[in-house]
């Protein structure tokens, strides 16, 4: 194990624990992580000072792990392995299995504690069967609701004791546990199968389902026919669960190449594009959970477990937290507006140096401005609030503006594909960000079809490019923008003639 702290996040490395799940405790102290051989134990207040182990002998993976969520039970966590789960207690530095729940005959699924009574447990299985499990008497379930299909995934809902929502590969079933016979609600929710379900936090009719179909849907299951919304993405999604905070949530996609960035913070109100990207991680992300708050303070803690073998802790600010609220457009104006008036030393163009816009409502921006400074959780970063801290933000504030130059972003892939018409010469370029972008790694830049200039303009060319990147990178500050003005000046200056205006 080795541990790596940065401002922004913890990373843990565990080369051989080969975990395929991972939890969190309720009261945010430990997270457990399932290997084959062992379930490691780490302490999340100090994640690099060792781990403890619990061995296991079993020929199977576990396929699901989770602690209880109730505090007088929390030293309970549940794994699944086969056709049978263990319930282990934890306590004092040592743990082991105090019982197991056998019944289903195919491999469990899936399992979740219920949000209201802390002594039962559901479980689903290919079996076809669901499984309400009251630990007090674990001989054989309390509840069993019979689907006739296999299901993937079972979930309580948080607002409604008696109410849980099931997938049978496209479908969802919803059940009142009152009435095991049959479900209440039946809805065609996805073409392809559904890899994860989260019930809304505040809203018991409300459900978000994710799939291989590359889409998640929001739901309202008392109208099944039709989803209230959906976020359409490029690949198929792992995971979508809803933030403890504001309205959020967060999507694990199963990326095409493994460097890809697959952990999005979203919006729920505006789907449109990403309020941030989580970049670290090298493979897919296998869990992730939300740490409780510390007492008096405002952060939150994102937990997440890859198959890079890494476990990371997020901190998830206000200012972030304030990027989920309902008002999410008049919260970004407020960003850039305060970005554009603090003082920068090596200052870029942004989009406010393209021609000016005209607006009535110039006073209103004033004192929004106003406030968004004089904002005391944002004042802590006044400092590193003149350049953008993300990728994701750098390509928003990017002048799409330059002249006869087109750029094809990608956050999600971490690239960006530039083209410029100059005279007669065309230049097409593939430019990516490393991980560590901008602090002090600089982006590759690569000709792609179709780039006329001849061999040796493009040596030149790409000099120029590093040149600039790495003056930029040296100092932790981003340099796309920089590098395509002077991609575009040195152009003019070789064709000798000002660059030939595109159509839009």
């Amino acid at each position: 194990m080795a541990a790596r702290w940065s401002s922004e996040n913890v990373v843990v490395e565990f080369r051989d624990a080969q975990a395929t799940a991972m939890s969190v405790d309720c009261l945010g102290q430990h997270a457990v992580l399932s290997g084959r051989r062992f379930l490691y134990i780490v302490n999340l207040d100090a994640p690099n000072e060792g781990h403890r182990k619990i061995s296991r002998q079993s020929k199977w993976d576990i396929g699901a792990v989770q602690w209880n969520p109730h505090d007088s039970y929390a030293y309970y966590f549940a794994a699944s392995s086969n056709q049978r789960v263990d319930l282990y207690k934890w306590k004092e530095g040592n743990g082991e299995v105090c019982t197991s729940l056998q019944g289903h005959t195919r491999v469990i699924s899936d399992l979740d504690w219920a949000v209201f009574e802390p002594d039962l447990l559901v479980t689903s299985s290919v079996d076809t069967y669901i499984y309400i499990w009251d630990i007090k008497d674990t001989r054989k379930p309390a509840v069993s609701l019979s689907a006739v299909a296999g299901a993937s995934q079972v979930k309580w809902n948080k607002k409604n004791a008696n109410c849980l929502a099931t997938s049978h590969d496209g479908d969802v079933r919803i059940w009142d546990r009152r009435k095991p016979s049959t479900a209440v609600e039946y809805l065609a929710a996805h073409l392809s199968k559904i890899h994860g379900l989260d019930w809304h936090p505040d809203n018991e009719y409300t459900l978000a389902t994710s799939s291989q179909d590359n889409s998640v849907r929001f739901w309202d299951y008392r109208q099944p026919r039709k989803y209230l919304n959906i976020l359409p993405c490029q690949v198929p999604v792992w995971k979508a669960r809803y933030t403890p905070f504001s309205n959020g949530l967060v999507t694990v996609m199963v990326p095409q190449l493994r460097r890809e960035n697959s952990l999005l913070l979203w919006n729920v109100f505006d789907l449109n594009t990403p309020v941030h990207t989580f970049v670290g991680h090298d493979d897919v992300v296998l869990e992730f959970q939300w740490r409780k708050q510390k007492e008096g303070s405002k952060d939150y803690q994102l937990v997440t477990w890859s198959r890079d073998q890494t476990l990371r802790m997020w901190r998830i600010d206000s200012q972030l937290q304030r990027l989920c609220a309902n008002d999410i457009l008049d919260g970004v104006e407020d960003l850039i507006d305060g970005i554009s008036h603090l003082p920068e030393p090596d200052k870029t163009l942004h989009p406010q140096d393209s021609e000016p816009q005209h607006n009535s409502g110039h006073g209103d921006e004033e004192v929004l401005k106003e406030d968004f400074l004089s904002d005391p959780l944002v004042g802590k970063k006044t400092d590193q609030l003149g350049l953008p801290q993300t990728l994701q933000q750098e390509f928003s504030l990017i002048n799409v503006q330059i002249r006869n130059v087109n750029v094809e972003m990608d956050a999600v892939s971490r690239s960006c594909t530039v083209s410029v018409h100059c005279g007669n010469h065309r230049v097409r370029m593939l430019v990516m960000f490393p991980v560590q972008y901008p602090n002090n790694a600089a982006p590759s830049f690569q000709f792609i079809n179709p780039t006329s200039i001849t061999a040796s303009m493009k040596a030149k060319l790409l000099k120029i490019l590093k040149d600039t990147s790495l003056q930029k990178v040296k100092r932790n500050q981003s340099c796309l923008e920089p590098c395509l003005r002077q991609l575009v000046s040195w152009l003019e200056s070789v064709v000798g003639t000002w660059c030939i205006s595109r159509d839009p």
